[in-house]
């Protein structure tokens, strides 16, 4: 008798290749919980906001017309997620993004949606 899989074929050729190469699962799972932080609409505006640069809480706040405690609390998640950084002067906190890879997945998630 075959060992065959759902499709009906026998074992597709390099199977153990392809699970050698796929990362643990600790790292999927973080990577996971990397893209829920993605899943929250205020938390994208924030984002797309801080393509133009930093900016306060204040700031953020008004151009979003939403409370400045509610940016704070998704400032904290996206700080917790390494996707912005904050820079202290004087009695303000600063917030930019993390780095040029967060503008990219942005702007790769929007191609994809695009596409359709």
């Amino acid at each position: 008798m075959k060992d065959e899989h759902c499709c009906g074929l026998d074992k597709h050729e390099g199977l153990d290749d392809i699970k050698k190469d796929m990362p643990d699962d600790d790292t999927l799972f973080y990577l996971a919980d990397f893209f829920k932080v993605f899943g929250d609409s205020t938390r994208i505006k924030i984002i797309c906001a801080l393509f133009n640069g930093e900016m306060c809480v204040g700031s953020i706040a008004d151009l979003l017309n939403l409370t400045q405690s509610s940016i704070s609390h998704q400032l904290r998640v996206l700080k917790a997620n390494r996707l912005v950084k904050a820079r202290k002067e004087g009695k303000y906190t600063f917030y930019s993004l993390d780095d040029i890879h967060v503008m990219e997945i942005y702007k790769m998630g929007l191609e994809h949606l695009k596409e359709k």
